[in-house]
C-alpha cells in the first residue's frame, strides 16, 4: 500500500528498524575483526618502521570500506525481500 504513497504499519516500520540493527552490529563486527587482522600484526610485532606505518594507515582504511559495503549490501537485500509491496513476515506463534 505504501507504494503509492500510503502509510507503512507497525511491523514493517519495527522490521526495517531490526534489520538496521543487525546491519550496523554486523558491520561492526566485520570491520573490527578486518582492523586486527590488518593492522594487528603492526600493534603486536616489532616491524620495521615502513610496515608498521603502512599496516597501521591501510587498517582503518580497509576497516571503514567493509563497514560501508556490508551495511549496504545488507540493507540493499532487506529492501529487495521486503520492497514495496510485499508484506513483512509475521511470526506465527
Amino acid at each position: 500500500m505504501y507504494a503509492y504513497g500510503g502509510r507503512r504499519t507497525k511491523a514493517e516500520r519495527d522490521a526495517a528498524t531490526v534489520e538496521i540493527g543487525y546491519a550496523l552490529v554486523s558491520a561492526a563486527f566485520a570491520a573490527a575483526v578486518l582492523f586486527g587482522a590488518v593492522a594487528g600484526p603492526a600493534l603486536l610485532f616489532d616491524l620495521p618502521p615502513l610496515p608498521a606505518a603502512v599496516l597501521l594507515r591501510l587498517g582503518p582504511a580497509v576497516a571503514a570500506v567493509v563497514f560501508v559495503a556490508r551495511v549496504v549490501s545488507v540493507l540493499v537485500r532487506f529492501q529487495r525481500q521486503n520492497g514495496p509491496g510485499r508484506p513483512v513476515p509475521r511470526d506465527e506463534g
